[in-house]
């Protein structure tokens, strides 16, 4: 019952104005992923906004995007843990994000670059201070990397002096245990890396207004659509049951096109309760 009223109170956040209290809200998810907040977890589904202290985690082959309040876009990779240690916005819009693991992308939009924010990113021991530009990064079990793309930031690591990197293509590693070194990494590098962050047609993705779903099973009993439910949404897809006659529908909405919907389909097919999955373009 607790977890039901956490998710609806989730829910009914996509809807809600937004709000200076707010740091974020998600713009797509390539499935599956996930919301922890106040010790419970919900598939992360786009249109959400985000709270302080709010944690993301992403499965095999997902990514999300984020856009903060002040404009800039946040973008993890697969199997990343992030989260919004800080944020508030007083005329400045001031955050700590944290990279546990995974890749991610910071990108500052036009708005960004107008200096009303004030922002940092910890990529598990080293922390990025940044300053009007686009960066990449990605914590590892044995390294952290921080890449430069454009602009200028700030870069340390606890027991080292903090270094600056102002030049497009430098990057700081910090090994798990050793010394940090500063680097220029070859463009070819940069563009493998960038598609660990970039939502793909070959992932199972959605957008606020997509208008592709996936039906995983239709059901004439309510106890096995909502069973069915609780599974795929424990899988990490936001998973909805509607009722049409004398039968139960379970569906996963929001995909950005049919092929999107059909990873997402041959991805629940072993999930126990799907019968027959197909997918569908428009409203039930």
């Amino acid at each position: 019952m607790k977890n039901a009223r956490f998710a609806l109170a989730v829910a009914a956040l996509a809807f809600a104005g937004a709000a200076s209290a707010q740091p974020a809200v998600v713009e797509a998810v390539q499935y599956p992923a996930w919301l922890e907040r106040g010790g419970n977890a919900v598939p992360l589904s786009p249109g959400l906004r985000l709270q302080p202290q709010d944690k993301l985690r992403t499965g095999a082959n997902a990514r999300v995007q984020l856009q903060l309040a002040e404009g800039s876009a946040v973008k993890l990779g697969e199997n990343a843990q992030f989260v919004i240690e800080r944020a508030e916005d007083r005329g400045i819009f001031k955050a700590t994000l944290s990279v546990l693991a995974g890749a991610f992308r910071f990108t500052t939009s036009a708005l960004g670059k107008r200096g009303n924010r004030d922002v940092s990113i910890k990529v598990k021991n080293a922390t990025a201070g940044i300053r009007g530009t686009d960066l990449w990064g990605k914590a590892t079990d044995d390294r952290d990397i921080v890449c430069l793309l454009e602009g200028k930031i700030t870069v340390g690591s606890e027991g080292h002096p903090t270094v600056t990197l102002d030049q497009p293509l430098d990057f700081y590693q910090k090994p798990r245990d050793g010394n940090p070194a500063v680097a220029k990494v070859d463009p070819k590098q940069v563009e493998i890396w960038a598609k660990e962050t970039e939502i793909s047609s070959e992932g199972a993705a959605a957008r606020a207004g997509g208008k592709w779903r996936m039906v995983a099973a239709v059901k004439t009993k309510r106890d096995e659509a909502r069973a069915l439910s609780r599974a795929l949404r424990g899988a990490g897809y936001p998973a909805e049951v509607i009722a049409k006659d004398k039968f139960f529908i379970v569906q996963v909405p929001g995909f950005t096109g049919e092929a999107e919907a059909r990873v997402a389909m041959a991805a629940v097919r072993d999930i126990t309760g799907v019968a027959l999955p197909t997918v569908h373009e428009g409203p039930l």
